[in-house]
């Protein structure tokens, strides 16, 4: 068989880079947090960006912020290279900040410029845009759509599949804003082209701004090649205003529910479920209606979610039955077949396997034992206003209804709690421990109770 030429083993291995415009501000949200740091599915907008970049291949990713890059330093990945822009002067001056890092690379290394806001760019999306400028050696190319109604876009004057220019709504001219074909805001360009075009750009439009659109028409005057690829503009919709964000967030949420469903879990009533992007799931899961499962959270197989419950930073392993009306919070583990009942809430709180608090709780940092019991109405007593304590609960141990446990304590293995008990002190393995006040019955005390209290009833509304 005859070997592949060499030049398709290069393209297979081409290498490109990624600017992500990051330096929105959020002004439309009404929000003092920048418009990248908004969360869909509980990751900011930024981290959808970013991500669909690693998994499209980057050889290297360049991120503009605004000059308060306090909130930012969290969600830029350590092996990006992080530039500001200040003051912030439109797309081109935000995508002129990176040109030292653009001059190091090789001229004819594409280059793919994405915005913050526009978190359903696939990485497929991201690798075509890379290919046609590889592959099909155009030199700059634009991700556009059809708009039915393309107000607000930028409109694309083409011939065939060039660009000649792209015109901003604002300094469109009647006949160009009846153009239906517009830009997504979506580029892509050769490392040398925007080393040679960027700092090139001057502010002759309605908002005083350097656009980046305008690098077409001066790539295209430069006989230089331009295009487009056309796209569903659902992929590259972006973000504006908090109806925006919920219409997006709509979406992020029934992909992460057909992804669930798809991969073994059963929604009840899947539209009443909200889902993080990270949550990972095993498989034969039932989650009834009305539950919200947040950030950092793994649920095993033959598990059942029921109704109204939280869920955030829990690790619950195989055939774990929660809720309904349950709270985990982060750092909580539970391991096989464990059962958490109705409003019960847990906080860093690891329970063995086949432990059960099935009323009325809270376990907050605990260590349940084996199939120990926890009462209705017990409370771990962890905290006292300064600082936090250990509960430790041993295997098989029983915990009566409404006791509170005084941390830092120790219940040790097949212990006893008597209902009605504040336990201060290590309870001994096999031990029964009470602290209850001796019972009092007074005969007939209750109707001297109802005449007493009768009187001072009437003394008081005559």
């Amino acid at each position: 068989m005859l070997a592949k030429p060499l030049w398709t083993c290069l393209y297979k291995h081409m290498q490109f880079s990624v600017i992500i415009l990051a330096a929105g501000q959020g002004k439309r949200l009404k929000s003092a947090i920048p418009k990248p740091l908004h969360l869909l599915g509980g990751r900011p907008l930024l981290s959808w960006v970013t991500g669909a970049a690693k998994s499209a291949g980057t050889r290297q990713t360049l991120i503009v912020t605004p000059a308060d890059t306090a909130l930012f330093s969290a969600h830029i990945p350590e092996d990006s290279q992080h530039f500001i822009q200040d003051p912030p002067q439109g797309t081109g001056h935000a995508a002129a900040c990176t040109i030292d890092a653009l001059s190091k690379l090789p001229a004819e290394q594409p280059v793919i410029v994405l915005y913050a806001d526009t978190p359903l760019i696939q990485p497929d999306t991201i690798r075509q845009l890379a290919d046609q400028l590889g592959q099909n050696d155009s030199d700059l190319c634009c991700l556009a759509f059809e708009a039915e109604n393309p107000a607000g876009y930028g409109r694309m004057v083409t011939d065939g599949d060039s660009v000649h220019a792209i015109i901003e709504e604002r300094d469109a001219s009647t006949e160009e804003k009846a153009i239906t074909l517009v830009n997504s805001g979506v580029m892509g360009a050769k490392a040398g082209l925007l080393c040679q075009l960027l700092p090139r750009l001057e502010k002759a439009n309605a908002q005083g701004e350097y656009y980046l659109t305008d690098l077409v028409a001066m790539a295209h005057q430069a006989g230089m090649r331009t295009t487009y690829l056309p796209i569903a503009q659902e992929e590259v919709a972006g973000i504006n205003d908090r109806l925006q964000l919920a219409e997006m967030e709509a979406v992020i949420q029934t992909r992460l529910r057909q992804k669930a469903m798809l991969g073994g879990v059963t929604l009840i009533d899947p539209e009443t479920i909200y889902l993080s992007f990270d949550t990972e799931f095993g498989q034969d899961i039932i989650i009834e209606p009305n539950v919200v499962i947040g950030r950092h959270t793994k649920i095993g197989d033959n598990c059942q979610i029921k109704s109204f419950s939280h869920i955030e930073g829990a690790v619950i392993e195989t055939g774990c039955i929660i809720g309904p009306h349950a709270r985990l919070r982060p750092g909580t583990i539970l391991e096989t077949g464990v059962k958490i009942g109705n409003f019960v809430e847990t906080k860093n709180a690891h329970f063995e396997a086949g432990a059960k608090a099935n009323h009325l709780s809270y376990i907050g940092d605990a260590h349940i034992g084996t199939k120990a019991n926890i009462g209705a109405g017990t409370i771990t007593c962890n905290y006292d206003g300064f600082n936090k304590f250990k509960t430790e609960i041993g295997a098989y141990a029983f915990i009566g209804s409404n006791s509170a446990l005084v941390a830092p304590v120790q219940i040790a293995d097949y212990a006893l709690i008597g209902a009605g008990s504040v336990i201060t002190r290590q309870v001994e393995a096999g031990a029964l421990s009470l602290t209850r006040a001796e019972q009092k019955t007074y005969p007939e005390g209750a109707e001297r109770f109802r005449e007493k209290a009768q009187k001072l009833k009437d003394s008081k509304t005559s």
